[in-house]
């Protein structure tokens, strides 16, 4: 049998999903399902536009990192063995591990912020979605977040569509999930970004639980402990990432060795990274899973990356 792949809150069996089953456990395990159904009375739209703008007001801009080219580990070898659960037994996507090589590329330090999503979506005239809207007018209402902590937020709630839209609205793009990989993981196939040692709360935000589906996020500039080998913020927990790539099932089978671009075509587009609800295995770097591009979800966000200049070397 296929090996199971993760989707957002979901759990698929490829190539043999009944639509039925899809469709019961899309309803019952979506991430975000309770708190939406919770939410159906909209908030005050005078009152939430001066918070929303006033969130928009406080820019919080990443600063990039160069990734050097040359050759990584990416994927991981099966390992059914592992005394902590963390092999690639459950999952075959992430076969086989083998060395891949990237031109040089920048990426954002930091996950993309709510005030940088909304001042985007300010200037493509787009309101936020029904359930950001919700989200935001509840934790401020019930919850006392300040507008200032809001800011910092990672984006969530984004489809793969406006995520990328953003992107290049700054000159930048959605990453590979290859060039993604390399940023988690370092040249030599860290298993989390920091390296080796197991998660915990100084490291990731993880593990997370809240009764209603509330987000429980850190601010996209902090995760200084739990950086990546080339100094990245967040690649594991807080929220988890589009990526450019089409979800490939056995793309790493098949990928070209050099800056593999991933699928042409797919279902799915690719998430990476885990986020604050997810379990530590779902914070190895090497981990795969993948949505459909207009879900919108608490749990996912993303960053951005551009390919390398003359300019920009060292």
């Amino acid at each position: 049998m296929p090996a199971p792949v993760r989707l957002t809150g979901v759990t698929v069996i490829p190539r043999c999903l009944n639509l039925l089953l899809l469709t019961f456990a899309l309803a019952w395990l979506h991430p975000d399902f309770s708190f939406a159904a919770r939410n159906s009375t909209p908030p005050p739209t005078q009152e939430l536009a001066k918070h929303l703008t006033s969130i928009a007001k406080i820019t919080i801009a990443s600063p990039t990192i160069r990734i050097p080219e040359g050759p990584f580990l990416l994927g991981s070898m099966r390992v059914d063995d592992d005394p902590y659960g963390m092999g690639t037994q459950f999952d075959d996507t992430e076969l086989p591990q083998h060395r891949v090589w990237l031109d040089a590329y920048e990426i954002d330090r930091d996950e993309v912020s709510l005030s940088e999503y909304l001042i985007y979506l300010q200037s493509r005239k787009l309101h936020p979605s029904k359930e950001l809207q919700h989200l935001i007018w509840h934790v401020i209402t019930v919850h006392s977040v300040s507008d200032e902590t809001l800011a910092q937020w990672p984006a969530l709630y984004v489809t793969w569509k406006e995520a990328d839209g953003l992107c290049r609205s700054q000159g930048k793009r959605l990453p590979t999930e290859a060039e993604w990989e390399k940023a988690a993981r370092g040249p030599d196939g860290n298993r989390f970004p920091w390296g080796d040692t197991l998660p915990d709360s100084s490291l990731a935000m993880f593990g997370q639980h809240h009764v209603h589906e509330i987000p429980i996020l850190a601010p996209v500039s902090s995760g200084e402990a739990g950086k990546s080998y080339y100094g990245v913020h967040h690649m594991a927990g807080n929220v988890a990432e589009w990526v450019n790539d089409w979800f490939g099932f056995d793309y790493y089978a098949y990928m070209p060795k050099r800056n593999p671009p991933g699928p042409t075509s797919g279902r799915y587009k690719s998430l990476r990274g885990g986020s604050w609800k997810s379990r530590p295995i779902m914070l190895r770097t090497a981990t795969r899973s993948g949505a459909p591009a207009d879900q919108r979800s608490a749990t996912v966000g993303f960053r951005c990356a551009k390919s390398a200049t003359a300019a920009s070397a060292p």
